[in-house]
């Protein structure tokens, strides 16, 4: 019972970490056009 007080707020917390740095990663462009790169290839 005293490991779920501990993992409980780790995983909040660890959940809240990984979620922040996503939504800058999407904010920052990083997940823009993923497929015309190499498509573009194919027609030059």
């Amino acid at each position: 019972m005293n490991s779920i007080f501990f993992l409980i707020p780790l995983a909040l917390i660890l959940g809240g970490i990984f979620a922040f740095l996503f939504i800058l990663a999407v904010r920052d462009g990083q997940f823009d056009d993923l497929d015309d790169p190499p498509e573009r290839i194919l027609h030059d």
